[in-house]
């Protein structure tokens, strides 16, 4: 598969020209990476209004992930998420319904951001159980009773899969539902770019999704920042034709070619032996995913480049763990007090897999640890997102915040997904649930 991006910048550098243009540092290494670091000069094409090489090299992306449109973000799946959300509103608009979505409830803090920005209203899916904040099990059981009882039904239907701990959703059972009710599916696909080139696709392309993000950085060898947003070839015609539209509302006047580079060379090694190399990569995953098991490591989630640990099995918190890992020369993406998460990528090599299994099974065994995160129950909406965010604030211990309207807008990331929503009611639950989570303060709606 051709390259052109990263093809361009070569012939460039070839010929040695006096950069009399961006970016300040003229081509000069400090980082090593300067001479790759170049801008919109004649010929390198122009984002989201690309008819050169940069289109060449997003159509090939598109060939690769079964794509009516693929669109490149150089601002992670963040860029991507907003972009969807305003599709989905201005097609909502076009055919006068009401711009709301039915969103699961572990919806990262981008979706709540956007909301405030686009100013929708959102209903929140919290699945057939109580999963906590980083998982939503929402079935297509679940999703056409809700929508079957439904007042108004939304314009969009808003998921996050995989989630951070590794469960994959059923998409092609969703998007059945979705189109029954004729609304759109939109796919929070961030962890996912690598499950379109599984034997058999997982890919929310390939099974029924309207549109969805990819964070290629998250799971392919791109640099961090590399994403891309997915337009369905059965989309809509008018989601279709306003994606560039959508990415260029929000996203920089000044993307990284760093980054563009990195997706294009992306392409080249998806179009080699990944798939082989892949399907043989998530067939040792699975094996010392059993061995573990089998040794008393108990994993959860069923995505196939993700270990996740439940570490109060063996006695330890998520952050005890962590640590014994680290000691070990293991870094993981993320622990809470009931999970640590790997990612892992073929790139990691083979012998990752028994310095984890060696790791894990060195780790004494303790009594188990019973406590267990308290009820992530239903809080009550008393203002709009956009309202709570732009009103006055103040910060409180959390017992002074009960009964009180949430005004926070940030998040540790990961998993970036709020313990609340701006203007919902703190309750003894949110406060139960945030204390739990390491918090002692919120900021609340002054009054």
């Amino acid at each position: 598969m051709t390259t052109p991006i990263l093809d361009f910048v070569k012939k460039y550098i070839s010929s040695h020209p006096q950069r009399l243009h961006m970016p300040g540092h003229k081509g000069a290494q400090i980082l090593g990476c300067e001479p790759l670091d170049i801008t919109e000069i004649d010929g390198a094409d122009v984002l989201y209004h690309a008819n050169g090489i940069i289109k060449e090299s997003m159509d090939n992306a598109s060939a690769l992930f079964g794509s009516g449109k693929t669109l490149y973000s150089a601002e992670g799946s963040s860029l991507s998420i907003r972009a969807m959300l305003y599709l989905a509103v201005m097609y909502a608009k076009r055919k006068g319904k009401e711009p709301l979505v039915f969103a699961g409830r572990n919806a990262h803090k981008v979706y709540i951001m956007t909301s405030a920005l686009l100013d929708f209203s959102t209903k929140w899916l919290y699945g057939v159980e109580n999963c906590g904040i980083n998982s939503c099990n929402i079935t297509k059981e679940y999703l056409e009773d809700e929508l079957s009882n439904a007042d108004i039904l939304p314009c969009a239907v808003y998921i996050t899969s995989p989630d951070y701990l590794g469960n994959i959703a059923d998409i092609r059972g969703i998007s059945e539902v979705c189109r029954k009710y004729g609304v759109l599916l939109l796919v929070d696909n961030a962890h996912g770019a690598y499950l379109r080139f599984l034997p058999e696709s997982l890919h929310p392309m390939s099974l029924g999704a309207d549109i969805c993000c990819d964070s290629a950085h998250k799971t392919l060898p791109a640099l961090t920042g590399a994403g891309y947003l997915h337009i369905s070839k059965n989309a809509p015609k008018e989601i279709f034709e306003d994606g560039e539209k959508a990415m260029s509302l929000f996203a920089s006047t000044s993307p990284s070619y760093l980054i563009l580079q990195s997706l294009d060379a992306v392409n080249g090694y998806l179009s080699g032996d990944y798939r082989e190399r892949l399907s043989e990569y998530c067939g040792r995953m699975s094996d010392l995913k059993k061995r573990l098991s089998d040794s008393g490591v108990e994993n959860y989630g069923h995505e196939p480049l993700k270990l996740t640990v439940l570490p109060k099995k063996l006695g330890y918190s998520g952050a005890e763990l962590y640590d014994i890992l680290r000691e070990n020369e293991l870094v993981c993406e993320f622990y809470d007090p009931d999970h640590v998460v790997m990612m892992l990528t073929p790139e990691n090599g083979e012998d990752v897999f028994d310095k984890i299994y060696k790791a894990f099974t060195s780790v004494p065994k303790k009594a188990p640890i019973t406590e267990t995160a308290p009820h992530f129950a239903k809080s009550k909406t008393a203002m709009s997102v956009k309202a709570a965010m732009m009103a006055e604030r103040e910060r409180l211990p959390l017992e002074a915040c009960i009964g009180k309207i949430y005004a926070g807008i940030t998040v540790s990331c990961p998993p970036a997904i709020p313990i609340a929503v701006c203007g919902e009611v703190i309750d003894e639950d949110t406060v139960k649930l945030m204390r739990y989570y390491g918090e002692t303060e919120a900021d609340v709606v002054k009054e």
